[in-house]
């Protein structure tokens, strides 16, 4: 006995549109959950007061990581205004200038710092955790970390590739590109992630890597060409070497650094920086080492209880994964 099933013409178009959309679901959510949804792999105790950081050695599998170091001593004779502060540990100055007129005006902020003695520079992460899509405004992170001065990170919340070591505790370590190695006796440089472990990264005294890059000036000179420069491989990522907003660190000497911020994408008040830009400017300054940043909606300067730039030209931040900040003393 032979059973034929006739279907309808209407049945097959709603079973079809039952399927596209279980396949969009499907799709959606893996987007989300690679792009939108929290996943934290470590929680981060951490003492906004400490100045030095720790030497030890974590692995990002462990459920919680503690920063651990000297606790500073309350100073009593810090001066400051709207640009400058200076206490017994450090000194910083900030200086707003533009250059250009109409659409190729460019806006940026130079904040010139110097640690009197141990570099009192330190990072944080968003929400106290590591992981992905974890993100709070760069203000938010440094005011929960009584900063006095704070920049947005290299945002490794958006990637799952790179070094990653904060505060001497390290994160991640899956080598990619180009990153930056900053050091206990206050130095800076940038180092080839796949050549360098992160063993030999710790005995060296890093206190902090970031992985984003490139690398703008190296040893006093620019460090190569930016005709094309990609950082990401993920979905939306883009060649970043056009005009953007642009964060940036760099060292002089040992214990005096700078710290760059150029707002863009705003037409008559900013258009952002070419990366050659932005390593001639590094280099202008009088840069040893100069590395780029998270950029883009990211670039923030905080200081004092305040954002010092515009982001985007809107005044609106957005949200990072991290940021690296130096406390009050």
């Amino acid at each position: 006995m032979i059973i034929i099933i006739r279907t309808s013409k209407k049945t097959k178009i709603i079973t079809i549109i039952v399927v596209v959309l279980l396949i969009s679901s499907a799709i959606l959510y893996k987007l989300a959950d690679r792009y939108l949804i929290e996943h934290v792999e470590v929680k981060v105790t951490s003492n906004p007061t400490i100045t030095e950081s720790s030497s030890s050695n974590s692995s990002s599998n462990s459920n919680s990581s503690s920063s651990t170091g000297t606790l500073t001593t309350p100073s009593t004779d810090a001066v400051s205004d709207d640009w400058n502060y200076k206490d017994d540990k450090q000194t910083i100055s900030i200086k707003k200038v533009e250059t250009g007129t109409g659409s190729d005006m460019i806006t940026y902020y130079v904040a010139d710092v110097t640690f009197n003695s141990t570099t009192n520079l330190l990072t944080a992460f968003a929400k106290d955790s590591f992981g992905t899509n974890i993100i709070q405004n760069t203000s938010t992170i440094a005011a929960n970390h009584n900063a006095v001065f704070a920049i947005n990170g290299d945002y490794y919340g958006f990637r799952e590739d790179g070094v990653v070591i904060r505060n001497g505790t390290v994160y991640r370590d899956n080598p990619a590109r180009v990153g930056l190695a900053m050091f206990s006796d206050g130095t800076m440089k940038s180092y080839d992630e796949e050549e360098t472990s992160t063993d030999d990264l710790l005995a060296q005294g890093v206190t902090n890597a970031f992985s984003f890059g490139p690398a703008l000036v190296t040893n006093g000179e620019i460090a190569g060409d930016f005709s094309h420069v990609e950082i990401d491989k993920n979905f939306g990522n883009r060649s970043i070497q056009a005009s953007n907003p642009r964060t940036g660190i760099g060292m002089i000497s040992a214990n005096h650094y700078l710290f760059v911020i150029v707002d863009g994408r705003s037409s008559g008040y900013s258009r952002g920086m070419t990366l050659t830009e932005f390593a001639d400017l590094f280099k202008e300054l009088g840069a040893t080492e100069a590395y780029n940043l998270d950029g883009g909606g990211s670039s923030t300067m905080y200081f004092q209880g305040r954002v010092v730039n515009n982001p985007l030209g809107k005044g609106q931040e957005r949200g990072v994964s991290d940021i690296i900040y130096i406390p009050q003393s």
